[in-house]
């Protein structure tokens, strides 16, 4: 028997996604089809949830001697790789699975790491890097979004894989052979052989149904309508975009008043079609500010219950609960109090001496019991009176203060003024962070006004740790 009778392929998944799965259709396949078949998993625990690797080793029955199968793919010995995401592809490439040899099989949606999601900045990486390198270095790649083909097909990922498994045409097995390997294993088998219809047809080149893309919403009430109509005869029509999505989010966030205000103060920018077109979408990144009041209304809002049973697909009759980890800071709620009240605690040293050690733990909510359901839910309800809140006059206040600088500088200048508030996103530490580098950087424009580019290079290295320390020495130079 020559070597390459042997069928060598590795599975990298992460967890969750039904990798295990797959692994064991395709011992599955193997076995009911005269072949002798492995498989091994080996668990890690430091990618998003743990990526795991599956190896299967299968080769024809029928040798005098038992075979011994390896127990762990060798780079430069994989014929097959299947990868549930797109940076598990680049990953089993720069493990050296992939070979020019290796046929790969991969998602080309992104699970992003942990690092990706907590930059600074646009920490991602890139994925038309990836996708060149997986046509570059396999014989051959089939990839698309699975994760989407699995969605629309009311299956799992693990399915849509193994259908492009079967119709790579790479395994000696027709295609019968294939969904009675999912038929044995006893679990989902409609959705499941569904799911492989999608991932077969999709290998073999035939065209996927692609989801209508949802046209944009208009705002649908009357107040909605007029500030609409605003925007069409006040703005240039680039900046319509993202000053209706802009409108809608500050209606969601506080009223129509407050989305008015927000046109206001692009109004008074000017009529730079660029510069406004940035400031519509920072401005209302800016306005939106995640207080406590925002963030009780995210956790109890029934769209999100939804989609975390669409994510678990949970099943009618399931029950479903959902548990939260929330920090709030003394500040934090001090700041959702009446402004008045708030800057009296906060200036007291003996009352913020004593109500610190309430809040210097964070605690785990349950927010689908009743209990912690309604108090998000009164928490929620403050929306109406935010306006009185000391946090709401902070905020109007550094707005106002961040306008009148772009107001006061050249268009580049503006344009870059503008771009800082990407500083400034989220609550708690990270909130205060941002906040800092954003100060640090408005204070040297105030003391000695600087270029565009001077900006850019600042805002930049902002963007570069979280300690600041590129940024410090950016100033210094």
């Amino acid at each position: 028997m020559s070597a390459r009778d042997r069928i060598t392929i590795a599975v990298l998944g992460l967890g969750g996604q039904g990798g295990g799965v797959l692994a064991d259709w395709i011992v599955q396949l193997g076995e009911a089809n005269g072949f002798v078949a492995q498989g091994t998993s080996v668990p890690g625990v430091a990618q998003r949830t743990g990526a795991t690797v599956y190896y299967i080793e299968m080769l024809p029955a029928g040798s005098a001697q038992p075979p011994v199968l390896a127990l762990m793919p060798v780079p430069g010995d994989v014929d097959i790789v299947v990868a549930s995401e797109l940076m598990e592809a680049g990953r089993a490439i720069l493990r050296g699975f992939v070979s020019k040899d290796t046929l790969l099989i991969g998602s080309t949606h992104r699970v992003y790491a942990i690092d990706e999601k907590s930059a600074m900045g646009d920490g991602r990486a890139s994925s038309e890097r990836i996708v060149a390198a997986a046509h570059e270095r396999s014989r051959r790649f089939i990839g698309f979004d699975m994760d989407a083909a699995a969605e629309r097909a009311g299956s799992v990922i693990s399915s849509i894989l193994f259908g492009a498994l079967a119709g790579s045409g790479a395994l000696p097995f027709a295609r019968a052979a294939f969904e009675d390997a999912i038929r044995a294993g006893g679990k989902a088998i409609e959705p499941n052989l569904r799911g492989f219809a999608a991932g077969f047809d999709a290998a073999q080149g035939k065209l996927v149904p692609e989801p209508e893309a949802a046209a944009a919403d208009s705002p649908t009430t009357d107040a909605g309508r007029a500030l609409l109509a605003r925007i069409e005869a006040t703005l240039p029509h680039a900046a319509h975009t993202f000053a209706i999505e802009g409108v809608k989010r500050l209606m969601d966030y506080q009223d129509a008043a407050y989305a008015a205000l927000y046109l206001d103060r692009l109004e008074s920018l000017g009529n730079d079609p660029g510069l406004l077109t940035e400031a519509a979408r920072h401005l209302a990144l800016w306005m939106s500010y995640e207080d406590t009041i925002r963030v009780a209304a995210l956790k109890v809002r029934a769209s999100r219950f939804a989609r975390v049973r669409d994510e678990v697909k949970a099943k009618d009759e399931q029950i479903v609960e959902l548990t939260e980890y929330m920090h709030p800071r003394l500040e934090e709620i001090c700041e959702t109090l009446p402004a008045s009240l708030g800057r009296r605690i906060l200036a007291s040293e003996g009352l913020s001496r004593r109500l610190k050690p309430l809040f210097t733990k964070g605690r785990h909510v349950e927010t689908t019991s009743l209990r912690w359901f309604l108090m998000l839910s009164l928490l929620a309800g403050w929306r109406r009176w935010r306006r009185g809140t000391l946090r709401y006059q902070i905020e109007q206040a550094r707005i106002d203060d961040w306008l009148s600088l772009v107001r006061s500088a050249d268009p580049a200048t503006a344009l870059e003024l503008v771009k800082c508030q990407r500083l400034i996103k989220g609550y708690g530490d990270t909130f205060e962070r941002g906040l800092g580098n954003y100060e640090r950087i408005a204070d040297r424009y105030r003391a000695a006004p600087l270029t565009a580019a001077d900006i850019a290079r600042l805002r930049d290295a902002a963007l570069a740790d979280e300690d600041g320390k590129a940024l410090t020495l950016a100033l210094a130079s």
